[in-house]
This record gives structure tokens, sequence and C-alpha cells, in this order.
């Protein structure tokens, strides 16, 4: 099946910020991912998003697997497809090369081959980054928790009480 063979025009794709029904809310999936289902599988995707805009989770499952044909068929005629704050995948050729088997050690020679890269776009990167941000304030908040738990407790004295000017205060408990 061609790229032009399908029809397109009766599924919309939806990016993070689709107005979902109407409804003012953004399409955020947020709920999928817990710790007790670290994998989210395209059968929850398609639950959430129905949930969302109203469809029934056939119509839904066809959308979203008509969605997932369309960029694997752009990537397989195209080889790039860029999704709008979203990223961008695209086919690019592997060299072949020399590598090691490491059960045996023996050498082998590697054929060249297509794979598939993805570049995620500057909102994905931004939110990742943001996930990155709240790991480290929790490592820090558990960190002065268990710093606080376990230092006896001591005087504080207002720093105008320097040593010399240098910041320091003069108390030493």
């Amino acid at each position: 099946m061609a790229l032009n063979d399908l029809d397109c025009s009766s599924y919309a794709i939806y990016t993070w910020e689709h107005d979902c029904g109407g409804r003012g809310a953004p399409f955020r999936p947020t709920s999928l991912f817990s710790k007790e289902n670290p994998v989210v599988t395209k059968k929850e995707i398609v639950k959430t998003i129905s949930d969302e805009i109203g469809l029934t989770q056939l119509k839904t499952k066809e959308i979203v697997q008509k969605t997932f044909d369309a960029i694997v068929e752009t990537l397989v005629e195209e080889r790039r497809i860029e999704l709008r704050n979203f990223g961008v995948f695209e086919v690019k050729k592997r060299a072949a090369r020399k590598a090691r088997n490491p059960r045996t050690g023996d050498k082998v020679y590697v054929p060249e081959k297509f794979v598939v890269t993805f570049k995620p776009g500057k909102e994905m990167e931004e939110r990742v980054r943001e996930l990155e941000r709240q790991a480290a304030e929790r490592a820090r908040s558990a960190a002065d928790g268990r710093a606080e738990a376990t230092s006896p407790p001591t005087e504080t004295r207002p720093v105008t009480e320097t040593l010399g000017g240098t910041g320091y205060s003069s108390h030493n408990p």
C-alpha cells in the first residue's frame, strides 16, 4: 500500500496540546503510567484517548492504528517524518562494520542496515528535563530529611556575627 492510497481525511492526529472534544482540556495521558504498570500499551493509550474524546474504543483503536501505519508508511517511502511538538523519525543507513561477539570474543562482520532514529521535539525535551528537575528536587529533599533526622539540634546565631567579614558564623557548635 502506498502512502497516497491511505485515506487520512477520516482521522485526526492528536498532539500533547490538542483540544479534546471542545472541553478545553489538553490531551495529557499522564494517568497511563504508574509504578505498578511501568509499560504503557497501545490498548491503554486507546482507552485513555477514547475516554478523553468520547469515541468508542473500537473507533479510537482504528484511528491510533491508522496513525501508526501512516508514520511507518511515510518512513518507508519518504525516510523522514516530522511531527511538530513531538519529534522527528528518520531512516538512516548504518554502515557495515567489524564487531566482536561478546560471548565468544570472535570477530564478526555486521552488514550495513537501515535503522529508524528518533529526535525528540523541543516540547518533549522540556517535559523530560522537568522530570529530571523534579527527581533531583526529591533527592535533595530526601537527603535534607535524612540530614535533619541524623544531626543533633544546634544553637543558631545570626549571620551578622562574622569572623573578619568572611560571612562565617562566629559560633562553633
